[in-house]
């Protein structure tokens, strides 16, 4: 059997509107939770690999626990740093092309003008650590095929994230408190899944260069300009949400201060980057309020 795609971490937030996008699309595609494919297992790895044929592997699969990884470094290393590895080593014996979805957590945060794909690397989290090391073993073991794309501050439809938070937030309390000293880009798993889509399809037409590319959507605000946006699409007062400083919620794992980051190399592969993050969250707020309904009922 020969398959095109395979998507693993393919019941996560992100791969779901991956194997939903290739469904509407007609592709043919084979979606893998951990059940299907432990990435961890480089015997599985490879055994699925030679049964699935695909022509481009989709690495959705990830320790995403940032604070947990903290304490766990060791457990999350295997998934995010071992287990690309084993895929890319899969996909340079069998052909393949990979495509890894990495973090902004591999640069330091303490930037003041967006990241471009090749600024230098400085994690200072478990988190951070293990994503780039998957990084690494996917551009060393794929020169030539390896593709790796940066993401962050994702929200969809398909799993718990900070802007089904607000939406929850907004009909329980009067006020919500947010962090407004942290800077980033909102990214919808939707406009993410369709860059990776597109990505593959120039990869395997030969028009797309190997090496790191970053989906985030365009422009910038903090979690606290994400909050009002939220209660503004509610129709709620903006005003209900007050700023307020990282020292009001520390946790075990440092959060970048700034993770804004550059789109230069999509238009050398000849695809659009992503679309602006206010444009894509009043595109993605029907959905998202459909699954806040679903969960509600």
């Amino acid at each position: 059997m020969t398959t095109t795609w395979l998507i693993t971490g393919a019941t996560g937030m992100l791969g779901q509107d991956v194997v939903a996008r290739l469904g509407r699309d007609g592709e043919e595609a084979v979606g893998l939770d951990r059940c299907g494919l432990d990435i961890t297992d480089t015997d599985a790895v490879h055994d699925v690999l030679n049964a699935h044929r695909p022509r481009i592997v989709v690495n959705c699969a990830a320790w995403t626990a940032v604070d947990d990884a903290e304490a766990r470094e060791a457990d999350a290393l295997r998934v995010n740093g071992d287990g690309p590895r084993h895929l890319a080593e899969a996909c340079a014996k069998a052909g393949a092309r990979l495509i890894q979805v990495s973090t902004d957590y591999v640069f330091a945060g303490d930037g003041t003008g967006p990241y471009p794909e090749d600024a230098p690397t400085a994690p200072r989290s478990a988190y951070g650590r293990t994503k780039l090391a998957g990084e690494q073993a996917v551009l060393a073991a794929l020169p030539d095929t390896g593709h790796v794309v940066r993401t962050a501050w994702l929200y969809g439809a398909g799993g718990g994230n900070f802007v089904g938070t607000m939406l929850r937030l907004e009909s329980v309390r009067d006020t919500v408190d947010v962090v407004d000293d942290q800077r980033g880009q909102p990214t919808w798993t939707v406009d993410l899944a369709d860059r990776l889509v597109r990505l593959g399809r120039a990869t395997l037409a030969g028009t797309a260069p190997a090496g790191v590319y970053h989906g985030t959507s365009g422009g910038e605000t903090t979690w606290f300009g994400l909050a009002q946006e939220v209660f503004r699409l509610l129709g709620a007062d903006p005003g209900r949400v007050r700023p307020t400083s990282s020292t009001a919620f520390v946790r075990p794992a440092p959060r970048p201060a700034y993770s804004v980051l550059r789109h230069d190399r999509w238009r050398r592969a000849g695809i659009e980057p992503i679309r602006p993050w206010r444009d894509a969250l009043e595109a993605a707020f029907p959905a998202l309020l459909d699954e806040r309904k679903g969960s509600a009922r």
